[in-house]
């Protein structure tokens, strides 16, 4: 093996190895979740010269200096307060979902209309409709980090592969009998993976449009996330829930699994032996989203209640509870950095909070119905909220 070169990987923090291996380039990483402004690099670098040998001695200063510009990206203070720039009137019927393409100049938005519309982000220009599908459009995607492909789930039992600069059609996998209602591609963007209320998940090659496998499972979540499926067997059954799962998602290492229920709590799992290490209480009604920050070490969770909670993914304490919403908050997620959280609320309102004190430091308003998604850039400084008005809000 010959090493090649590096890359930086801000959020989470991480390296990523390019090197030679029987004549062919591949990459790994080395995940630095625990990495903080403190942590010292020395140390750090002796350490990772201990568990990987593609970094000798002689690599071990440009490793030290790549371990100081992501200190130098955490230690950043961040007193960014968004402004609306533009509302984009993207759909006839309400919206279903929004994704960011890695770099973030471009956003996809998904429809009741049966439409997925791509749109740049810096001048809120339509680049192009994709249509085909017969029902709702409800699960949509880019092949991050590459960006030049975009999947789309529907109500019609379809997934459509779409090329992300033309707009043109790729393929369309049928195969489901039931809607779709999530999807996910693998990191290599080879293989993509959907979940339909079939109760079966299907994993689709993207080269050549066919089926490579199909997965029965016990229950299929009803949420816009899916994680993508790593095992073609089943691995566990996590029961504990006495009510339907609202959502369910990785952290970062595929360590731990979180998952939202109707039943009022958030479990937590360990992927490999399956068992609940945690039970997070406090909600009084239902929790209708949950995420992990991109470190991995915190869980924010969205409550029926008007409430999202912050919880520690190692104490499992939580932290803080998150007051100031006048109705239900459908849906939640951390900035990059992990220090912001956004909440989208039937209340026609986004609220950004501090993560650690627990204080509102931004109300998003203009939409004139509920807003049931809303999404950060890969950078953390854009926030597109979308509504059932129809509309999508950009803000810098």
């Amino acid at each position: 093996m010959k090493l090649k070169r590096f890359f930086l990987r801000y959020y989470p923090p991480g390296i990523i190895l390019e090197f030679e291996k029987g004549g062919y380039l591949r990459t790994k990483s080395i995940d630095l979740l625990d990495l903080t402004p403190e942590t010292n690099p020395d140390e750090l670098v002796a350490e990772i010269r201990q568990s990987e040998p593609l970094i000798t001695e002689s690599r071990a200063d440009q490793v030290k200096q790549l371990i100081f510009r992501l200190q130098q990206k955490q230690g950043q203070q961040d007193h960014h307060r968004f402004c609306f720039f533009k509302e984009l009137k993207a759909h006839i019927l309400p919206l279903t979902n929004v994704a960011f393409d890695k770099s973030g100049s471009r956003f996809i938005t998904g429809s009741y209309d049966r439409t997925c519309r791509v749109w740049d982000t810096a001048s809120g220009t339509e680049l192009h409709t994709l249509e085909g599908h017969r029902n709702v459009v409800y699960a949509i995607a880019f092949n991050n980090p590459y960006g030049d492909k975009i999947a789309t789930g529907s109500f019609d039992k379809t997934c459509k592969l779409w090329c992300a600069e033309t707009g043109k059609c790729f393929h369309t996998f049928r195969g489901h009998i039931a809607e779709i209602v999530c999807l996910a591609f693998n990191p290599q963007s080879t293989l993509v993976a959907t979940g339909s209320m079939d109760t079966t998940a299907k994993l689709w090659d993207v080269e050549t449009g066919e089926e490579v496998a199909t997965l029965t499972v016990n229950v299929i979540v009803y949420t816009t996330d899916c994680c993508f499926l790593f095992f073609l067997r089943r691995v566990h059954t996590l029961i504990g829930h006495r009510g339907e799962i609202s959502n369910v998602q990785f952290n970062w290492d595929c360590s731990l699994i979180v998952t939202g229920s109707m039943d009022k709590t958030c479990k937590l799992w360990e992927t490999v032996s399956g068992k609940c290490v945690a039970t997070l209480v406090g909600h009084k009604e239902e929790v209708l989203d949950v995420c992990f920050d991109l470190s991995g070490q915190t869980i924010a969770t969205a409550s029926a209640d008007g409430t999202a909670r912050v919880f520690s993914a190692t104490t499992h304490e939580c932290l803080v509870t998150l007051e100031g919403h006048d109705g239900e908050i459908s849906k939640i997620c951390f900035s990059p950095q992990g220090n912001r959280v956004l909440t989208a609320s039937s209340d026609k309102t986004a609220r950004l909070w501090d993560v650690q004190s627990g204080v509102c430091l931004q109300v998003l308003e203009g939409h004139t119905d509920e807003i049931f998604s809303c999404v950060f850039n890969y950078e953390g400084d854009t926030i597109i909220t979308g509504s059932k008005d129809n509309t999508c809000r950009i803000w810098y």
